[in-house]
C-alpha cells in the first residue's frame, strides 16, 4: 500500500512538471494561428489566463498543502514574462497599448523580484554554512531552485572534467572517507575506450555524408565525453562519508544522500535479492552488486528531479573495503545507545 501510494505521488509530480510545458507551448502555438492574429486582445487575454492557471494548477499538485504567498507571487511573475516573452508581435504591441495591463503584469514580476533579491540578502549572509552554499542559497532565493542546482552540477562537472585531474577527495576535516571506486575502475575504462571508439566512428562515418550533421555530432559526442569523464572522476573525488552526524551517502554526482546516526537501526554485509530491489530500498550501488544495507527505524525521503520527494527505508550500497566501515558504523551506534 506505501509503495501504491509513493507510486501515485511520483506520477502526479512528474505529471504536474511536464504538462505545464506542453500545454504552454500548445498555447503559444494557438495565438500564432490567423484567428488570434484576427482577434489579438482577446488571445492576449486568453493567452495569460492559459499560462497563469496552468502554472498555478502545477504549483498546487507540487505543494504538499498550501502554497506559499511568495510562491504564488513567483508563479504570476513567471507566467508574466512567459506571456510577454512568448507572444507574437500584435500580441506584444496590443499589451504596450493597454498600459493598465502592461503595469499590472510589471508590478507582479518587480514584486517578485524585491521579494527574491531581499531573500538572497539574506542568505547571502547567513553564518554557519560554506561560501559556496550561501551563493547557491542566494541564487535559488532568485531563480527556481532545480535550475541553480542543474547549472551548479554541469559547472562542477565541466570543472572536475577539465581542470581537476588530481589532488585529494572531497572529504571534510570531520568525517571518515570510504572510497568505492576501486571496483569501477574496470568498466569506466572500458567505457571511456568504448566511447572514443564510437566517436571515432561517427565522425569518420558522418563526414562523408554531411558536414553540418558532422558539425552537431561533434559538439553532442565530445560533450558527452567530457560529461562521462567527469562523472568518472566524481566516484573517486566523492566518496562514503562518515560524519559526527550520520552515513553521507555518495555515487559520484548522482547521489548525495545524508542519513543520520539516530534513524539508522541495522548495519548488515548480508541481505536478500528482493530487498535490494525493492522500490523502498535506496540503492547506491553502481555497476555492480552492493555489500552493505542500511536499515532504518523510520522512512527517509530522497529528492528527484522528476519523481519529487520518494521515501525509502533500507539504503544499500559497494565499499571498496566493507568490513571497516561495518565495524566502524557499529562502533557509533553502539555509542549512541552507550
Amino acid at each position: 500500500m506505501a509503495t501504491q501510494t509513493s507510486d501515485s505521488v511520483d506520477r502526479r509530480h512528474v505529471a504536474a512538471s511536464i504538462a505545464p510545458v506542453i500545454i504552454v507551448a500548445l498555447a503559444g502555438v494557438a495565438v500564432r494561428t490567423p484567428f488570434a492574429t484576427t482577434y489579438p486582445f482577446a488571445a492576449l487575454l486568453l493567452f495569460l489566463w492559459i499560462v497563469a492557471d496552468t502554472l498555478m494548477l502545477s504549483l498546487i499538485a507540487r505543494s504538499a498543502g498550501k502554497p506559499a504567498w511568495r510562491a504564488v507571487l513567483g508563479v504570476l511573475a513567471g507566467a508574466s514574462l512567459t506571456v510577454w516573452l512568448g507572444s507574437p508581435s500584435a500580441m506584444r504591441d496590443v499589451l504596450i497599448a493597454t498600459p493598465i495591463l502592461a503595469l499590472a503584469m510589471m508590478a507582479v514580476v518587480l514584486g517578485h523580484v524585491a521579494w527574491a533579491l531581499a531573500g538572497a540578502r539574506r542568505a547571502a549572509s547567513r553564518a554557519g554554512i560554506g561560501r559556496k552554499e550561501r551563493w547557491v542559497s542566494a541564487a535559488s532565493e532568485i531563480l527556481p531552485p532545480a535550475l541553480v542546482r542543474f547549472a551548479v552540477l554541469e559547472i562542477t562537472v565541466i570543472h572536475m572534467a577539465l581542470f581537476r585531474w588530481g589532488g585529494p577527495a572531497d572529504v571534510p576535516a570531520n568525517a571518515r572517507a570510504f572510497a568505492y571506486h576501486k571496483h569501477l575502475a574496470p568498466m569506466c575504462t572500458a567505457l571511456l575506450i568504448l566511447s572514443a571508439i564510437e566517436i571515432a566512428v561517427y565522425h569518420l562515418l558522418v563526414g562523408h555524408w554531411s558536414r553540418t550533421a558532422t558539425l552537431v555530432m561533434f559538439v553532442l559526442s565530445d560533450v558527452g565525453f567530457v560529461y562521462l569523464v567527469g562523472l568518472i572522476y566524481s566516484f573517486r573525488f566523492r566518496p562514503v562519508l562518515l560524519t559526527p552526524e550520520g552515513v553521507r551517502v555518495r555515487a559520484g554526482f548522482l547521489i548525495d544522500q545524508l542519513v543520520p546516526f539516530d534513524a539508522i537501526v541495522a548495519v548488515e554485509g548480508g541481505f536478500t535479492g528482493n530487498e535490494v530491489r525493492d522500490a523502498a530500498t535506496l540503492n547506491a550501488a553502481l555497476l555492480a552488486w552492493p555489500n552493505i544495507m542500511l536499515r532504518l527505524d523510520r522512512p527517509l525521503h530522497r529528492r528527484s528531479l522528476l519523481k519529487g520527494e520518494r521515501p525509502f527505508a533500507r539504503v544499500a550500497f559497494r565499499l571498496d573495503d566493507p568490513e571497516s566501515f561495518i565495524r566502524l558504523l557499529t562502533w557509533r551506534l553502539g555509542q549512541r545507545t552507550g
